[in-house]
């Protein structure tokens, strides 16, 4: 029997609200914690992004939340600004009742505009810990009447030197509250946390698919010596050809350097990290999201705000420095039971944190070669085939047809069909490939299997011979 939320004791409006925005069927966190949360228990969530965590603790929030009364009642916890706008977000499309208002606070921004939307009234705040803290010793965040707290991504609260703070504010916050903490894992700084600030809670722990086999398509492309990361990123995007990727880096600096020089081959890309303004932040979000630029090349950190639906790949340009960080990256694709792709750029000296990844994915990742020019254009003609299969049945082809009748008097029909695609292949080409060299031809002979072959694409000559492009 499929589950609904209304099932899960969610009102009938608001289910039926929910199913007109397109949420259905709740996932396995929201299914697990909703019932807990709404009867009243503290609830402890392990469970990655991209399961609906968000909607399994804003869901029951909303639906005991006095909209009479604009006082702050539940107070939610993230450790980003990102995040935080982002559960704002949320919070909102699940809810159609203009009584409901939601601030977030945080810092990075004017703390002035921040205390006038918390003074003209809000049933719910979102904030970071320091810019929370903040406003509660100047007293103009109250907590008097609060009855929900939610710590969302504990671990990275951690992570980010956030927990004496987080603690602090719990102090603050009154005993008689329903506290609901979310992290990926379970520190045993978090385990602390718990035993002393939740009360008798329920433990639910969603087994995710670490090494998700059906969903993440998992490949490592090793850098031959002598080469940069750079100059092997470029051959594996063109084969890869992402519609939309994120591209993660270790510092600020390298996510600046790749986004100029895959601005500077042709890509659109843009870079996302902790030297951005918050204004600069989400202009790019919404491009990203929009598909106004195909890639983003991010930090850690920063990227912990970027949530795209349907983000088909994840390109670790650098390895994350713990194996954690790195399931949490490729989480960030292949959602909502979509299939998705991480990339893993390596050198030989990175082949200890490959295996130690591998034996916490229980997986064995695919180990590729730098693709070359052979198998880069056959995937090309391929694209170049079903873009002509496109046009052959839209309407725009008739106004050509003329032109295809005059040259035809003094060329063969095929040949003139052969010349035009011989020019937009010609326009596909990136300016990288335009030369003689084949990006892998000085590349030594590796070990390790090469990607799998793009199959052969028959393409016509003016002399009507057929040759296989691949092969030349």
């Amino acid at each position: 029997m499929t589950l609904s939320f209304h099932s899960l004791g969610i009102s009938e409006a608001r289910a039926r609200f929910l199913e007109s925005i397109g949420f259905s069927n709740p996932t396995e966190i929201q299914a697990q914690a909703i019932p807990h949360l709404l009867s009243g228990r503290d609830v402890v969530g392990q469970a990655q992004t991209g399961t609906g965590k968000t909607a399994a603790f804003s869901l029951p929030i909303l639906e005991r939340i006095d909209l009479k009364m604009p006082v702050v009642q539940a107070l939610i916890l993230t450790p980003t600004r990102e995040l935080a706008l982002q559960v704002c977000q949320a919070i909102r499309s699940f809810n159609d009742d203009r009584r409901l208002k939601v601030v977030t606070i945080y810092g990075g921004q004017a703390i002035d505009p921040q205390i006038s939307r918390l003074q003209r009234g809000a049933q719910i705040v979102v904030g970071t810990p320091g810019r929370v803290l903040d406003l509660l010793s100047r007293g103009d965040l109250k907590l008097n009447n609060l009855s929900w707290l939610v710590l969302d991504e504990a671990d990275e609260m951690l992570n980010m030197g956030f927990i004496q703070d987080v603690e602090k504010i719990l102090n603050q916050a009154p005993i008689e509250r329903q506290t609901a903490f979310f992290s990926a894992t379970m520190d045993p700084s978090i385990r602390k946390l718990v035993t002393k600030f939740l009360r008798s809670p329920i433990t639910i722990t969603i087994e995710q698919p670490k090494a998700a086999p059906t969903r993440i398509n998992q490949v490592a492309y090793m850098v031959p010596r002598g080469w940069t990361k750079a100059r092997a990123l470029l051959p594996i995007l063109e084969l890869e050809d992402p519609e939309s990727a994120l591209i993660f880096v270790r510092t600020r600096k390298a996510a600046a350097e790749l986004t100029s020089q895959l601005q500077a081959a042709g890509h659109s890309v843009d870079e996302y990290h902790g030297d951005l303004s918050q204004t600069q932040r989400e202009r790019l979000l919404l491009r990203f999201r929009q598909r106004q630029v195909r890639w983003v090349v991010a930090t850690d950190i920063a990227a912990r705000g970027i949530h795209v639906d349907d983000l088909t790949h994840v390109i670790n340009y650098d390895l994350p420095d713990s194996v954690e960080n790195y399931v949490h990256r490729i989480g960030r694709t292949g959602r909502a039971g979509k299939e998705g792709t991480a990339i893993s750029i390596i050198h030989p000296l990175d082949r200890r944190k490959l295996r130690d990844i591998e034996y916490h994915v229980r997986q064995r990742l695919e180990i590729a070669s730098i693709p070359t020019r052979a198998q880069i254009e056959a995937r090309q003609l391929e694209k170049l085939q079903d873009r002509i299969r496109e046009a052959l049945t839209g309407e725009r082809m008739a106004s050509f047809l003329p032109i295809v009748a005059q040259l035809s008097e003094e060329y063969e029909p095929h040949a003139i069909a052969a010349a035009a695609l011989q020019m937009a292949y010609d326009q596909m080409r990136p300016a990288w490939m335009r030369g003689n060299s084949d990006p892998a031809e000085d590349a030594p002979a590796a070990s390790t299997p090469k990607p799998k072959p793009v199959k052969r694409l028959r393409s016509v000559e003016s002399n009507g011979q057929v040759s296989h492009r691949g092969d030349r």
